[in-house]
């Protein structure tokens, strides 16, 4: 009777990570590529620190700061939005045009003028997770 062996796990089967240093961090390179998910229909998500990039197949693409509660639309249906990120090797500093609340399944954005949109559809649970 033979044993039965584990299969040893590939390099494809495993999640992998890198520890990037800040100097080697681009938001403006990850929005781009966001957007261009966004624009093949592709659901991406992408985090940086407290920063989380994200597409759908619907052709939207979000930046989000998940510790303040910040957002900016990247992309809607696949057209790029105005955005402005200014970065120097050593920080970087974006015009956030939004707040944003995650319930459910439910993406909410909170404009500054006071005007609440909900969002259905969204990899809400999958952001969730990576927030956590």
């Amino acid at each position: 009777m033979s044993k039965k062996r584990k299969p040893k796990p590939t390099k494809n089967s495993r999640t992998q990570q890198r520890l990037l240093r800040r100097e080697q961090v681009n938001v403006s390179k990850e929005a781009d590529y966001i957007i261009r998910r966004a624009q093949e229909m592709e659901a991406r998500i992408v985090r940086l620190g407290a920063l989380i990039l994200f597409s759908t197949v619907s052709g939207d693409a979000w930046l989000l700061d998940v510790e303040d509660g910040l957002a900016l639309c990247l992309a809607r249906m696949g057209e790029r939005q105005p955005f402005h990120i200014i970065e120097t090797p050593t920080q970087f500093g974006i015009e956030w045009t939004a707040n944003f609340r995650i319930e459910g399944e439910k993406f909410v954005v909170i404009e500054p003028s006071g005007q609440v949109r909900t969002i259905i559809g969204y990899p809400t649970r999958e952001i969730f997770q990576v927030i956590r």
